[in-house]
C-alpha cells in the first residue's frame, strides 16, 4: 500500500512537472515576441537608440512570424502609411490579415483601407528551418514550396501548432511533395495513411489543404495527449501512440528514433504549448516520466 501511494505520488508530480515544462515554453514565446516587439517599438521611434525603420521592420516581422498581433499590426501600419518603408498596402493587408484573424480590432478596420494581400508571402514571414549542415535557411526554394508555406502560416495558427513544427514534420516526412506516396501507402504532404485521414476526415490526401489540415489536427489531438512533449509526439506520429504507450517512452525502432533525433533538431524545442481540452492525457504519460526521470 505504502509502495502504491508513493508511486501515485511520483506520478502526480511527474505530471505537474510536465504541466510546469509546457507552462514555462509558452511563457518563453511571449517573452521572445515581446521583446522583439519593444525592441522595434524603439528603432522604429527612436526612443534610446538612432532611429533605424528598416531594422524596426525586420524586427516587428520576426516577432510576426511568431505570431504576435501587435507586431502584425504595427508592420501592417508601417507598410499602409510609408513609415520608413515603401508604402505597400498589399504587405500592410496582410500584416493586417494575420493579426485581424487572431482578433485585433484595429487591424480588422485598416484592412477596409488596404484591399487585398499580394499572391506572395513577405519574404521575412517565409518560416526556415535547419539544413543538413547545421544552417538555418529559407527552404523554400520553389514555387510549390511557397504555396506550402503560406498554407502552413495560414492553417497552423488555427489548431494551435507551430509552423515551424508543421515544417519539421513537413519536411521530414515527404520534402514537401504533395504526391508523396510510401511504401506503406502513406500519402502526401503529412504522409497520412487511410486511417489517420479517416480519422480526421481527410477525404483527398493528396490535396494539400486537405493533408495539411488532417496532419495539423493529428498533430493537435498528439500535443494534448503527450501534454506538449515533442519527443513523443514524434515518436507517435511516426510509430503510433500504441506503440509509445505500450514501450513507455520512445519505442526502439531505429527508423522512430531517428525519425525523433531529426524533428527535435528541426524544431529545436523539447516542449510545445498544447490544448489540454483536446483529449484527456495517455494513461501511460506518468508511468513514461517515472521511467525518463530514472
Amino acid at each position: 500500500m505504502a509502495f502504491a501511494c508513493a508511486l501515485l505520488a511520483l506520478a502526480v508530480a511527474a505530471t505537474a512537472t510536465a504541466a510546469e515544462t509546457a507552462d514555462k515554453a509558452a511563457k518563453a514565446d511571449s517573452a521572445q515576441r515581446l521583446a522583439m516587439r519593444s525592441e522595434a517599438l524603439s528603432y522604429e521611434h527612436g526612443e534610446g537608440v538612432p532611429k533605424d525603420p528598416l531594422r524596426a521592420a525586420r524586427l516587428y516581422c520576426q516577432a510576426a512570424l511568431l505570431g504576435d498581433a501587435e507586431a502584425q499590426f504595427n508592420l501592417g501600419w508601417m507598410y499602409a502609411n510609408g513609415r520608413g518603408v515603401e508604402r505597400d498596402d498589399t504587405r500592410a493587408a496582410y500584416f493586417f490579415g494575420l493579426a485581424a484573424k487572431q482578433g485585433h480590432a484595429q487591424s480588422q478596420k485598416m484592412l477596409r483601407f488596404v484591399g487585398e494581400p499580394g499572391p506572395k508571402l513577405p519574404e521575412c514571414m517565409l518560416p526556415t528551418v535547419l539544413a543538413d549542415d547545421g544552417r538555418d535557411v529559407l527552404v523554400a526554394r520553389s514555387e510549390a514550396q511557397e504555396v506550402v508555406f503560406g498554407l502552413v502560416r495560414q492553417l497552423a495558427p488555427e489548431y494551435g501548432v507551430s509552423p515551424r513544427l508543421a515544417l519539421a514534420v513537413i519536411r521530414t516526412e515527404s520534402n514537401f511533395n504533395s504526391q508523396a506516396l510510401s511504401n506503406k501507402n502513406a500519402q502526401g504532404l503529412m504522409q497520412l495513411i487511410p486511417d489517420t485521414s479517416a480519422r480526421f476526415n481527410v477525404k483527398q490526401p493528396f490535396d494539400p489543404e486537405q493533408n495539411l489540415r488532417g496532419g495539423l489536427a493529428y498533430l493537435r489531438w498528439l500535443l494534448a495527449y503527450f501534454e506538449g512533449d515533442v519527443s513523443l509526439v514524434a515518436a507517435a506520429y511516426n510509430a503510433g501512440e500504441g506503440a509509445v504507450n505500450r514501450y513507455r517512452g520512445v519505442p526502439p525502432y531505429a527508423e522512430t528514433r531517428g525519425y525523433v533525433k531529426r524533428i527535435i533538431g528541426l524544431f529545436q524545442r523539447e516542449a510545445h504549448p498544447y490544448d489540454a481540452r483536446v483529449t484527456t492525457p495517455s494513461p501511460a504519460l506518468s508511468l513514461i516520466r517515472l521511467t525518463q526521470g530514472s
